[in-house]
């Protein structure tokens, strides 16, 4: 006797179950690169747009100050205009030496953008190279490397650069490439950790045995297959360097030790209104807010960019 029941299965008609786009899948189409998947994600993100549109109008004011105030920021600073308050031309009134406060600011941001800038450069080579040669290599190299690196990790890099600004060698040429210098000795390691880390991520892929197996040297993967698929984690980090470098500018300038006073910087503005701190204190707050703005943009655009190149945010 056949024990078995017969179970009857509905199916809904076709016609009623139609599919929705977002059922569909695009076979024909390419999958997208890391870059482009990131840029894809990047143009959605407010964050991104907003610090990526600060970050233009300060490189415009930095580029073209003139476009912006016509008033020389070290002429026509007349002490009877000694803290006086905004007047036409002068929206932010003036210093305690007279000067424009508006005009310093925006011949300011040229000092501290450059040693940010410059100082992001030298420490991508110094430390993407030193990284990528210990990660790829590894064995006597990664080990010298590494000792090099712990030894200027065990220094801070402000107290570093306290002790090194008063070497009679850099006491007496100050400048914006004396400052460079400075942060750029100080603050490879982090950045050469940071590469050492990705490259030997990346070293063991697939694609670079392949890359080997075909003939390409060991340097010449290096070059053209691993480190180029390593430098997500770089950029980010240059990025939020930039910003950690100008407040690096301009706490040495404060302290004076960082550029000559001839040179506009937010940092000597700031320790100048120190002065008027009791009587004026907005002279002290519009550097500290230039300062403060330009720096959060480049977080936030860092903090945008490790989101998109982030490899496991793709799992999410």
């Amino acid at each position: 006797m056949n024990s078995k029941r017969h179970i009857e299965h509905f199916v809904a008609p076709v016609n009623e179950t139609p599919l929705l786009a977002t059922d569909t899948l695009r076979v024909e189409a390419a999958p997208l690169s890391l870059w482009a998947d990131a840029w894809h994600k990047l143009r959605r993100r407010p964050s991104f747009i907003i610090s990526s549109a600060m970050i233009l109008l300060i490189v415009i004011v930095a580029l073209a100050p003139g476009l912006f105030t016509q008033t020389p920021p070290n002429e026509n600073c007349l002490l009877a205009h000694s803290e006086g308050p905004p007047t036409e031309g002068h929206p932010l009134g003036f210093t305690f030496q007279g000067c424009d406060v508006y005009s310093r600011i925006i011949h300011g941001t040229q000092a501290s953008l450059s040693v940010g800038a410059l100082s992001v450069i030298c420490v991508l080579v110094i430390g993407v190279t030193l990284g990528a040669l210990a990660g790829y290599y590894g064995g006597w190299i990664d080990s010298i490397l590494a000792r090099i690196g712990d030894i200027f990790f065990a220094l801070p890099v402000l107290l570093g650069a306290l002790v090194i600004t008063q070497l009679p060698l850099f006491r007496e040429n100050k400048s914006v490439w004396t400052v460079v210098i400075v942060i750029s000795m100080l603050a490879w390691p982090q950045m050469a950790r940071i590469t050492r880390g990705a490259i030997i991520e990346v070293r063991q892929a697939d694609f670079v045995t392949a890359a080997r197996s075909l003939g390409v040297s060991k340097f010449g993967a290096l070059i053209r297959h691993v480190l180029p698929n390593a430098i997500a984690p770089v950029i980010v980090l240059a990025t939020l360097n930039l910003g950690a470098f100008i407040v690096l500018e301009a706490t040495l300038s404060f302290l004076g030790i960082g550029m000559p006073e001839s040179i506009m910087s937010w940092g000597h503005d700031i320790s100048a209104a120190q002065h008027s701190i009791r009587t004026n204190t907005m002279i002290l707050i519009y550097p500290a807010i230039a300062l403060s703005v330009t720096v959060l943009s480049f977080i936030m655009l860092g903090d945008a960019l490790r989101d998109a190149l982030d490899p496991k945010s793709l799992q999410r």
